[in-house]
């Protein structure tokens, strides 16, 4: 009987090839699995965005129609002829919206990175705890301007301080709000200039598109013209605007003359002043400069200055109600008894006309 020899080298490396080929394919099925999930996690990151967007889009979208529709309105430029509250419910929606959208952008790709690096490796991600407090704790300090800023963001949208198409001055830029962010609030300025704004700077906010505006005109007058014709005069005119179909949709109130505001070597400075429309300001101002110059004009009087004012500070504070502020009651506190009304008139003695005034 013969006897073949066997090769000892073929048959020891057989199962090193078998061992081999086992571990490559449970590596490619780790690392499929681990693709499948990362994958997975992505597809639900990206289905879960796309829902929550359409659901805040839709919701906005609700919103503005539900006030157009009510004002009966086409298009959101018509609003200005319907009541101010359902402009500023647009307004302050929309820049909800987008920042609701950029807070759920932001929340779903850190939820994603760390989906990720547990399904990668969770030793990984259980040894970033430590390095991640420390670098938490390490990060505060230069991070806490960002954490400013996105508050203060916050708090401007959630108190309706500002809305996308308001103009504003914030002190570091005056302007139209075309974007409204969490750390970033973008103004163009009237030269075209695009200002971003860091919200945790933002101090103070005067916004000029909220509620009503006053259109305050200075206008002046030969020293020797009669005053009261004059203010007559320049009454009558402002009314004829208050009145006529085209600007009265954009007037609040009924227009006032304060009186003679100033007198200087060359003229009486009369005061007009009108009460409109945040957002139509402007050009009810320019057309009342027009009518009161024609009614000067027509009495025949010389037109030294005609000019716009704003009066700020004390004088701002004090005229915020009108040319006849209102007066403080006395302090309970004092002692002083409180008056009926019309105490301080005088009073009627017997055999005495009485004072046409009482009865105003």
């Amino acid at each position: 009987m013969l006897t073949l020899p066997i090769d000892t080298s073929v048959a020891a490396v057989a199962p090193d090839v078998n061992a081999a080929w086992s571990t490559f394919l449970t590596i490619l099925g780790e690392v499929g699995r681990n693709a499948l999930s990362v994958a997975i996690i992505i597809a639900i990151a990206i289905a879960v965005g796309f829902v929550l967007r359409l659901v805040i889009r839709r919701v906005v979208q609700r919103i503005v129609n539900s006030a157009k529709s009510k004002a009966n309105v086409e298009d959101t430029q018509a609003l200005e002829r319907s009541p101010l509250a359902d402009m500023r419910l647009i307004q302050r929606t929309r820049t909800l919206g987008s920042i609701l959208q950029n807070i759920i952008n932001v929340i779903l790709v850190v939820v994603v990175l760390l989906l990720i690096v547990g399904t990668l490796s969770p030793a990984l991600l259980s040894s970033l705890t430590l390095l991640t407090a420390a670098v938490g704790a390490g990060l505060g300090f230069g991070a806490q301007n960002i954490v400013k800023d996105v508050l203060n963001g916050l708090f401007i949208v959630a108190e309706d301080q500002i809305g996308i198409g308001d103009v504003v001055d914030t002190g570091l830029a005056s302007g139209v709000v075309e974007h409204v962010s969490v750390r970033v609030t973008q103004i163009r300025d009237v030269n075209g200039t695009l200002w971003y704004v860091r919200n945790g700077e933002i101090l103070r906010i005067g916004n000029m598109s909220q509620g009503w505006a006053r259109a305050i005109i200075d206008l002046g007058v030969p020293v020797d013209a009669d005053v009261p014709e004059v203010e007559t005069a320049l009454l009558t005119a402002a009314q004829g605007l208050a009145k006529d179909p085209k600007w009265r949709t954009r007037i609040v109130e009924r227009p006032e003359v304060w009186g003679l505001e100033s007198i200087t070597g060359d003229a009486l400075v009369i005061r007009v002043v009108l009460k409109t429309r945040a957002n139509a300001k402007d050009d009810v101002a320019r057309e009342l400069r027009m009518r009161l110059k024609a009614a000067i004009e027509e009495m025949g009087l010389a037109l030294p200055s005609l000019e716009s004012v704003m009066p700020t500070g004390p004088d701002g504070a004090r005229r915020v109600r009108g040319a006849n502020p209102p007066r403080t009651k006395p302090n309970p506190i004092t002692g002083v008894p409180p008056v009926a009304r019309g105490i301080w008139r005088k009073k009627n003695i017997a055999g005495e006309p009485a004072d046409p005034k009482d009865n105003e």
